[in-house]
């Protein structure tokens, strides 16, 4: 089967969308809403590095799309469509069916449509996917506006996924192959979070992007630390490992004022928002436990390690 059949068979749908020019053509074209910034990320999934090798190519779909919207939720954005790069070692009919059905159930529960890409072949199976949304002009939620005062809030629970991969098979597995972007909670966050990231590296090491970026420190709860029960049951150290540097939650990470984090409780929200700390002005993140510092250091996910 050539590329071209590849793309017609499993990758050239009707789009859900307003797409002028999808699937198809040299590019894709899309008209700008009115007042509207476009917003666009890239993420590379690598077969052996970032999912295992025996990984359900129905998940391998789904999850590649799930990380980029991700990062479009991060921003306060709406995600509008994908663009897929698909390296294959072979072509397996069985695979790709099951692959692409992951995919499109994924774009289809968050409203997103497939416009283009590019499939080839290589010794290592490799998805890249560039995602595109909108966001009002002058209302993306970077990571550099935390302010002294903020609180810090993280949606859902962390490290299920970096649980999950140490204990495959284990039901938490369905939090590592099927990640939930909060695309909900990224728009309700818009005009009212400081700053926000998703969680893709460890809770520690993306707070630290935060303060990095805002020029502040941080004081972290660990006892506030929103944890699944089979978490619950590890010793505090591994609990803590898991959630701080675990990496592959795909939660939301912000910092929002307490007037409007007031605001934020008053909508209709999808998932869970705990609150795991505050901003400083000093420099650097402290760790605390009921109150009292707790020394702690973490390394979160690496991929050049």
């Amino acid at each position: 089967m050539a590329e071209f059949s590849i793309i017609d068979t499993y990758f050239n749908r009707q789009n859900k969308n307003s797409v002028d020019l999808g699937v198809g053509d040299d590019s894709a074209l899309l008209t700008p809403p009115l007042q509207q910034q476009l917003v666009i990320c890239a993420d590379t999934l690598v077969a052996g590095r970032h999912f295992p090798l025996d990984t359900d190519p129905h998940a391998i779909g789904w999850k590649s799309v799930a990380v980029n919207l991700s990062d479009i939720a991060a921003m306060g954005a709406t995600p509008h469509s994908i663009l897929l790069a698909l390296s294959l070692p072979q072509i397996d009919h069985d695979w790709l069916k099951a692959f692409s059905q992951g995919l499109y159930d994924c774009c289809d529960q968050f409203g997103v449509s497939l416009i283009g890409g590019d499939t080839t072949q290589s010794p290592h199976l490799t998805l890249s996917v560039t995602a595109l949304g909108w966001v009002e002009i002058g209302k993306a939620v970077p990571r550099s506006g935390a302010k002294p005062g903020d609180l810090i809030c993280v949606s859902g629970t962390v490290g299920d996924a970096a649980f999950a991969l140490n204990h495959l098979g284990h039901p938490l597995q369905k939090r590592l192959d099927y990640p939930t972007p909060r695309c909900q909670l990224g728009t309700a966050l818009k005009g009212l979070a400081n700053s926000m990231i998703d969680v893709s590296d460890g809770l520690a090491q993306d707070l630290g992007h935060i303060l990095k970026a805002s020029q502040v420190g941080a004081i972290l709860a660990l006892e506030k630390l929103p944890i699944s029960p089979a978490l619950q049951a590890l010793n505090d150290e591994q609990r803590w490992q898991y959630a701080l540097a675990g990496g592959d939650d795909y939660e939301l990470c912000f910092t929002i004022s307490p007037q409007n984090y007031e605001k934020l409780l008053q909508k209709h929200l999808d998932v869970s928002i705990s609150i795991i700390g505050t901003i400083q002005q000093q420099h650097g993140l402290t760790f605390e436990k009921d109150g009292v510092d707790h020394s702690l250091q973490f390394n979160g996910y690496q991929h050049f390690a």
